[in-house]
């Protein structure tokens, strides 16, 4: 049997909510599913959390203000039991529909993850061209091979999140965290259905919170364990300016020019200072993450799986190795 627990954040959605929980029971009792829903609110001023309070079944977490749809959806995965964990929407813009196939496409291939895919998106010019901006700077920097995202409707096994943990706008940019711990993703076209009722709860603010958020994502994917090679690399090529300007300032003051006008003594300082500073900012970022490696459970690396063959110790209680090579010895003098 499968077993499925159906996060969902929402924030003022009490036109929504109630509509949304009848889909997604009447989807999961047809297929079979053992399903938990998760209803994770977001600081809502309307009515949502008494309307979701009634609903059966539910599994209501209501935070104390607004604290954003990635802090919702990391709540919903720390209170998550089954082993597949589906996100969406409460603004009944992804179709609960599209379980089923998502769970098919997870299990068929094999995947860790599937994201959805909104081919056809039904939403204002303006956002869908803010998202295309938001592709084109994630396909340069993050090469997660994930087309849409931003949509909310994704499944994940719940193994994904054993070192995840999520902050400011990271929801967006799940497959690519897990992408960089080695899991398989995958992406699958979903439908996209207009907003019937209710208002958007994105902004410009939040473009900007994405945009950075990518920053934040390519630096951890290509120096979370070594942040030296980049701030230290950086300072000792500021530092080897540095120098050269040095070098050609004092070259100047030898044959006799008047420097007190010249740019180039705070030219050699700047760089001077700027090399020195990048430098030890460098150590200080890989000393914190040796800190943070050793505090937390995360790790640079994730294990697939584990192979045990002849550990146990053999013959006249040899280690499994020394038995080995004993038999080796033996059969060659037989």
């Amino acid at each position: 049997m499968t077993n499925i627990s159906i996060i969902i954040p929402v924030m003022n959605e009490a036109e929504n909510i109630a509509a949304l929980h009848q889909e997604i029971v009447e989807v999961c009792e047809h297929h079979g599913y053992r399903y938990e829903i998760i209803i994770v609110d977001d600081g809502s001023t309307d009515e949502t959390a008494q309307i979701a309070a009634k609903l059966r079944p539910v599994k209501l977490v209501c935070f104390q203000k607004n604290f954003g749809q990635t802090a919702a959806m990391d709540a919903g995965i720390a209170h998550a039991k089954y082993d597949y964990i589906v996100t969406m929407d409460g603004d009944r813009q992804n179709d609960p529909h599209d379980i089923p196939r998502l769970v098919a496409y997870l299990e068929e291939n094999r995947l860790d993850a599937v994201s959805g895919w909104r081919v056809n998106r039904r939403d204002k010019t303006g956002k869908r061209l803010v998202s295309r901006g938001a592709h084109f700077l994630r396909r340069m920097l993050l090469k997660d091979g994930i087309h849409d995202s931003g949509c909310s409707l994704k499944i994940y096994r719940r193994s994904c999140f054993d070192h995840v943990r999520l902050y400011g706008e990271m929801h967006r940019f799940i497959p690519a965290l897990l992408k960089i711990k080695g899991f398989k993703i995958g992406e699958l076209p979903v439908n996209h259905r207009p907003r019937v009722a209710g208002r958007t709860k994105y902004d410009w603010r939040r473009t900007i919170k994405g945009f950075v958020d990518i920053l934040s994502v390519w630096f951890w994917n290509k120096y979370a364990v070594r942040p030296l090679h980049l701030l230290g690399g950086g300072g000792l090529v500021c530092l080897l300016m540095g120098m050269i300007t040095i070098a050609y300032t004092f070259f100047l003051f030898l044959r006799g020019e008047d420097m007190s006008n010249s740019a180039f003594p705070l030219l050699a300082a700047f760089l001077t200072i700027t090399g020195i500073q990048l430098f030890v900012s460098g150590l200080l970022a890989d000393v914190l993450m040796k800190i943070y490696f050793e505090k937390t459970n995360d790790t640079a690396y994730t294990i697939r799986e584990v192979i045990e063959n002849d550990t146990e110790q053999h013959g006249r209680n040899e280690p499994a190795g020394q038995s080995a090579r004993t038999a080796a010895v033996r059969k060659a003098q037989s």
